[in-house]
This record gives C-alpha cells, sequence and structure tokens, in this order.
C-alpha cells in the first residue's frame, strides 16, 4: 500500500507551484556557490595577487596560480611559518615560498631564498644573518618565473 497524499489534486498542485516560485526567487545553484565570496580590500595585496597570476600565464607556471589562490584566503587561513620550520625542512640554496606571513621564533643556519608576502623585521635579519635572502613574493617570481625549484611551505 503507498503514501496517499491527503491534499486534494489541485491544493497539492497549488502548493508545489508555490514552493516552486519560491525557491525560484533565491540564486540559481551556481550564483549561490560564488555568492560568499568577497574581494580583498587591501591595494597591495589586488596588485601582488593580480601580478602572480600574470606570472603563472605568461611563463606557464602553475605554482605562482597556486600562490595566489592560497593569498586570497581569508586572512585567518594564511600560513604563518617560523623559522625553525624553515631551518627543520630546508635546505642549503632553496627557494622557498611563504603565501603568508613568516615570523622570527626559532634559529635558522641555512643559506635560503624566502619570498613572502610579508615576514617580520627580525626574520629578515635572522634569515640575512645566515647567509639567505628575504625577498617579496614578486621579487622571486620575476627572478625566476618558472618556479623551477620553488618550494612552497605553510
Amino acid at each position: 500500500m503507498g503514501f496517499r497524499n491527503p491534499l486534494p489534486k489541485a491544493a497539492h498542485l497549488e502548493a508545489r507551484t508555490q514552493m516552486f516560485k519560491s525557491v525560484r526567487s533565491l540564486a540559481t545553484v551556481t550564483e549561490a556557490l560564488f555568492m560568499a565570496k568577497t574581494s580583498k580590500t587591501s591595494p597591495h595585496l589586488q596588485r601582488v595577487v593580480a601580478e602572480l597570476r600574470d606570472v603563472s600565464r605568461e611563463a606557464g607556471a602553475k605554482v605562482w596560480r597556486d600562490v595566489a589562490d592560497r593569498l586570497e584566503r581569508s586572512r585567518k587561513n594564511w600560513s604563518e611559518v617560523n623559522l625553525s620550520r624553515l631551518s627543520r625542512y630546508a635546505t642549503k640554496g632553496d627557494q622557498i615560498v611563504v603565501p603568508g606571513v613568516v615570523l622570527a621564533t626559532g634559529v635558522i643556519t641555512t643559506p635560503i631564498t624566502v619570498a613572502a608576502f610579508r615576514a617580520s623585521g627580525a626574520a629578515r635579519k635572522k634569515i640575512e644573518a645566515a647567509g639567505g635572502k628575504a625577498v617579496t613574493l614578486l621579487e622571486l617570481a620575476v627572478q625566476n618565473p618558472k618556479g623551477s625549484g620553488v618550494r612552497i611551505m605553510g
């Protein structure tokens, strides 16, 4: 024995139509997926993301597009990498990209190139004292547009 609808046929169709109309007034599924995304308000960050995407497109390097995508996330999801993690996983001469912030906790003795959106002043001093270089993301993207040998950390 099947389910029997308690509403008369006309009332059932009217209720279904009404429900459909109220659902139609909302955004479509694809619009709803992209509705909550807001753009970044920092002009500097917008420029960095746009330039990284340009370098990625021109050189065919997916690494720079990935870094740009990570920078477009909300700030609370950005990477915060301490020097202790850099010294633990990096070897001499590595090029490390941090799509976020480099902080000065820890000691680094390996000469490496670190590119980040932002690095604390103390972190920059420690990296340079170890014989490495602290550069911006755009500087490294211009030096190495193909992204060969670049490791993303964080």
